[in-house]
């Protein structure tokens, strides 16, 4: 008996070594160093492809799983932070030109930014010429300072799309501002639309503009890195996407009442 618990002595210190050495994790082939010694690029490639597989097992039979991933891990292929703030320039210029343009109540400051072209290039209208309100149904622009670029702001104001028929008068430019009819308010929302798709289309080339970027570390990374990273793209494109719809329908709403 005593035999016997001699030999079994040392089986607990032999399981422990073998459990150990079946549980630590093994470098990719082709690895320049051990995992454990801190190859940051195999490390990379081997959380994102642990991440593909739990998206993937996780999206059977449900719709298509969302993605993110950490931009601090892929920023040797792509900055995904400066992606994004692309995306949003996007969604702010479409915010301002429905606060700026599409207003059912035309006021003095609608008439600002509308760009002139002059011999010396382009202008916002306000550079140019005084904007004020003498009445609820009448805007002046007084040209005095730049009389040459009259005719040039009264053509910049009736093709703005604002529905506005300027009047020259000298250096003054009388602007009668239109009744809120139906069809007006019509014509805005269609111009919203319009607004909206040209930045839809400014959004699309910013997606594709990083996934082209991508795509060029398709040598030196894995496939399913790549394609990782093309839907969280694609993801935070239709984000963006939907909140210009949200926008739209806001801002439709608004105008027509």
């Amino acid at each position: 008996m005593a035999v016997v618990l001699r030999c079994l002595r040392p089986l607990p210190s032999l399981l422990l070594r073998s459990s150990c050495a079946v549980s630590r994790p093994q470098a990719p082939r082709g690895c320049p160093a051990p995992l454990l010694e801190g190859c940051r690029q195999c490390g990379q490639q081997m959380l994102l492809s642990r991440q593909l597989a739990t998206k993937k097992a996780k999206g059977k039979g449900q719709s298509q799983a969302k993605v993110n991933i950490s931009a601090a891990l892929v920023e040797d292929i792509i900055n995904l932070e400066e992606t994004g703030a692309d995306m949003q320039a996007v969604i702010e210029a479409l915010k301002e030109d429905f606060s700026r343009n599409l207003n059912v109540r035309t006021s003095p400051g609608a008439l600002d930014h509308i760009t002139v072209m002059t011999k010396d290039g382009k202008f916002p209208l306000n550079q140019l010429g005084q904007i004020s309100q003498k009445s609820p149904q009448l805007m002046i622009v007084n040209m005095t300072n730049f009389p040459e670029s009259t005719a040039a702001a009264a053509k910049a104001i009736r093709e703005s799309g604002m529905n506005l028929n300027p009047e020259v008068d000298g250096t003054v430019i009388r602007v009668p501002v239109p009744k809120v009819t139906r069809e007006h308010r019509e014509s805005l929302a269609k111009l919203a639309k319009q607004s909206t798709n040209k930045s839809k289309e400014a959004l699309r080339k910013v997606r594709s503009k990083s996934i082209t970027q991508v795509k060029k570390f398709k040598s030196s990374v894995s496939e399913d890195t790549i394609r990782l990273l093309e839907k969280q793209i694609q993801q935070m494109a239709d984000e963006a996407a939907t909140e210009m719809d949200k926008l739209l329908a806001a801002k439709t709403k608004e105008l027509l009442g």
